[in-house]
């Protein structure tokens, strides 16, 4: 989203009025189809039992079911933001609308696993280039003076998303077939692209610069190939591995020297010359890797080992979309008073404490003793979302925002897709031992202390990474830990911008 602050409007008189018609309809497109993505995404976690044993489909097939998706969304994200500042971003957001309904619709008709990783990896592809044109298309369209609510209305209706996913992926999942969590996306992806088409004003950066058609290309061979191979390690051909691991160095190798190189980089390296910037991404990998793998395990582990409903298994992600909803704007207020050394540092400790706390999920849990862990790690979670995004924001220069935004956005995503491929065959998960309920059970432990350890390394990064607060936050850059305007950087609400976590 480089360059989206900047529009070739000619006076305020030509953006919308929140309150107009046109101005409410806009918004209305623009949160809806962010809804529906985030929705899809809190779903599939929610069916994954249901569509392996519909499809017959392996542990390893299952994450390629939510990797397919992630590594689309991740490897994309940046390329979507820069082709709707090229492109016209109403344009490319209707594209990504149409994309995802395609995607939606042949997930729906998939008739072998395969075919649904697939399809999955053609959702994300809409999701890539949807997700970012939803706020270019606020930050471009509204008056300045009515960006703030609408930005704060869009993250809203996101975390509304979020909490009623589980609900009615669960509910689906027990009535009727897994294939509707698909298939109801078609009727409203419709509903948006007669919205944004009739109301969304189109724009585009004043000067974009030149596609980096070859950062990109080495971005996505690089991650993919390291994403199969963390799949496939444990496959027994080590020469298919060899293979790709020789593949993945080549390409992130070359991807660095190519970026340092480009004029208009798709990846500033520039930006990484900050330690806060640094830190705040190091801290984002570990964090949403240990998030992506909590959500794929316990609510595997809750069916198989425990008995429980799709619908009650999947509602175990209210506590962290609630404490989200409800404490992220007090986080912010807090990272703003005291800086976001110590919130980045003791949220990923708290979260860490909740998975230690749902290491005992196993045969006859009941609510009672899964949901002390569950808000533990959604207090955690709570506590680092805002400062993380605001630190992020706050050490990148004004004109590269949007760009800060979009790496922070592709870091959690990757950092999740890279887990879920990796941890589960750490822990002896592979084939259809998911269906096994004490097989399950001990590679669901494993993955939980795994990902506490991994929360904690999160926490360290941030002590180490982020520096004490200066004594006159409104001088503070970039490197030194603290945000300049009170965790609401340019706009962006506090958790703005980023996705409620395993629900992209």
């Amino acid at each position: 989203m480089a360059g989206m602050a900047r529009t070739p409007r000619e006076s305020e008189g030509d953006f919308l009025p929140a309150a107009s018609p046109r101005g409410r309809l806009t918004l209305a497109a623009v949160t809806l189809g962010s809804g529906i993505a985030i929705l899809d995404g809190s779903i599939v976690n929610v069916a994954l039992k249901e569509i392996g044993v519909d499809l017959g489909a392996s542990l390893t097939q299952l994450q390629w079911v939510v990797n397919g998706y992630l590594l689309a969304l991740a490897l994309l994200v940046l390329v979507g933001g820069a082709l709707s500042d090229r492109f016209g971003r109403r344009r490319v957001y209707l594209v990504g609308m149409a994309w995802f309904l395609l995607g939606s619709l042949l997930c729906a008709l998939a008739q072998s696993p395969g075919q649904l990783v697939a399809t999955r990896v053609v959702q994300g592809i809409g999701a890539a280039l949807l997700t970012p044109g939803a706020l270019a298309i606020i930050q471009a369209s509204f008056r300045p003076q009515d960006r703030g609510a609408a930005i704060g209305t869009w993250a809203g209706m996101s975390g509304i998303a979020a909490a009623i996913g589980p609900f009615v992926g669960g509910w689906i999942v027990d009535h009727s077939t897994w294939r509707w969590i698909f298939a109801i996306n078609v009727p409203l992806c419709l509903v948006v692209i007669a919205l944004a088409w009739w109301a969304a004003p189109e724009s585009r950066a004043a000067r974009p610069g030149r596609f980096d058609a070859l950062g990109a290309l080495l971005t996505v061979v690089g991650l993919g190939a390291l994403t199969y191979t963390l799949t496939y390690a444990a496959s027994g051909r080590p020469g298919l591995l060899l293979a790709g691991g020789l593949l993945t160095v080549g390409a992130l190798v070359g991807l660095l020297v190519v970026e340092s190189r480009a004029e208009d980089p798709l990846l500033p390296l520039s930006l990484f010359r900050s330690r806060v910037f640094s830190a705040a991404n190091a801290m984002t990998l570990l964090v949403y890797g240990a998030l992506g793998v909590v959500f794929f395990v316990l609510v595997l582990q809750l069916q198989v080992s425990s008995g429980w409903s799709a619908l009650s298994a999947g509602l175990t992600a209210l506590p962290v979309t609630i404490a989200l909803m409800f404490l992220s704007t007090g986080a912010g207020r807090l990272s703003t008073r005291i800086g976001p050394r110590i919130p980045m540092t003791v949220g990923p400790l708290v979260c860490g404490l909740g998975c230690a706390l749902l290491v005992g999920v196993g045969a006859g849990t009941t609510w009672y003793a899964v949901l002390p862990g569950l808000i533990v790690f959604a207090l955690g979670l709570a506590l680092l979302v805002a400062p993380l995004t605001a630190s992020v924001l706050a050490a990148a220069p004004d004109d590269r925002a949007g760009v800060a935004s979009g790496i922070n956005n592709a870091v959690a995503r990757a950092g999740s897709l890279l887990a879920v491929a990796a941890l589960p065959v750490v822990a002896g998960l592979s084939g259809d031992s998911y269906l096994d309920p004490g097989a399950m059970t001990a590679g669901y432990r494993t993955s939980m202390l795994a990902c506490a350890a991994i929360m904690a390394a999160g926490g360290i990064t941030s002590w180490f990474g982020l520096g004490p607060r200066r004594a006159d936050p409104s001088n503070q850059g970039a490197g030194d830990g603290g945000t300049r305007d009170g965790g609401s950087s340019r706009g962006v609400p506090p958790g703005g911008a980023l996705a409620p976590p395993g629900q992209e």
